[in-house]
């Protein structure tokens, strides 16, 4: 049963006001209140137009750490928003981690908005990712569960067949080795963002208004975000998708086939680690169905 991991530090509105009155004193006086938290970090809106992010538990500190080392040089210029930190908060006696402000950005994530009305978001999201995906240094953070070699995934994905969670089981069975065992990413690693799904994309009038959370910021195979034309969009957005990234630097067609095969083990990791939350299922099979239609 996948329960969202519990806090261990007790993140309140008077200990975030402290920490800004010691390292922020500007921003201290502004309207302060806790919003909705994620599975890694505690979010507090202050003011209108910024947020406060800390990591709610240990493992979350490298992530929210990588984001504050490369987030504002890698996406400057990119055209959408995206939660790139504006103040730096250290360590202290209050607080032992480090936090982050940033941008508040208004909308709906894109698991709120049906599969089929997210595809006026498909270009945009294209455009996003091929000026995103660019080589990295050799310094870029490594993540064992993104970039890395599809075939990896294999005994995860067999383990999750195994519950009985995964719907259209003999489907699934029958195309994960085909996508599995396509040739493996020859080029450089490549920056990603690492977590394309609808929660992590903020639409606002249809369109992408920003690209969040990249806490699993990595580099490796480019299929890992590419996996997003099955996980965001239906058939029609996903070609809308395709040939925009396709526009700006032709992907080949095995990088595709491994971006399906990306988004089908992503599928079977929501449907058998959702037990406490049926959005996530729902992506799921949501994701599933588009993976089996091609």
């Amino acid at each position: 049963m996948a329960l969202m991991p519990a806090a261990d530090i007790d993140i309140t509105v008077p200990l975030v006001r402290r920490l800004l009155a010691g390292q922020a004193p500007d921003l201290a006086s502004l309207p302060l209140q806790l919003a909705p938290n994620g599975w890694d970090n505690a979010m507090f809106r202050l003011g209108r137009g910024l947020a406060v992010r800390l990591p709610r538990r240990e493992a979350a500190v490298p992530l929210l750490q990588h984001e504050q080392q490369w987030l504002p040089q890698l996406t400057a210029g990119l055209g959408i928003a995206t939660p790139a930190p504006l103040r730096c908060g250290r360590p202290s006696s209050l607080f032992p981690r480090p936090w982050s402000v940033v941008p508040w950005i208004e909308g709906t994530t894109a698991a709120r908005v049906p599969v089929g009305e997210r595809r006026q978001a498909a270009a945009d999201l294209g455009a996003f990712v091929a000026a995103f995906h660019r080589p990295a240094p050799a310094d870029a953070p490594y993540n064992p569960v993104r970039g890395v070699p599809l075939a990896s995934r294999d005994e995860h994905v067999r383990a999750r067949l195994a519950t009985g969670l995964i719907p259209y089981r003999g489907e699934v069975e029958r195309l994960w080795p085909d996508l599995r065992d396509t040739p493996p990413w020859q080029g450089p690693p490549i920056w990603l963002h690492g977590d394309l799904h609808p929660e992590n994309l903020i639409l606002a009038g249809g369109g992408l208004a920003a690209v969040i959370d990249f806490g699993d910021l990595t580099a490796g195979d480019p299929a890992t975000d590419l996996a997003a034309a099955w996980l965001v969009f239906d058939e029609a957005g996903r070609r809308i998708f395709q040939h925009r990234v396709n526009d700006a630097a032709p992907v080949d067609a095995a990088t595709w086939r491994r971006a399906r095969g990306w988004a089908l083990s992503m599928a079977t990791a929501l449907l058998s680690a959702s037990d406490d939350n049926p959005a996530m299922r729902l992506l799921g099979e949501e994701v599933l169905v588009q993976v089996l239609a091609g």
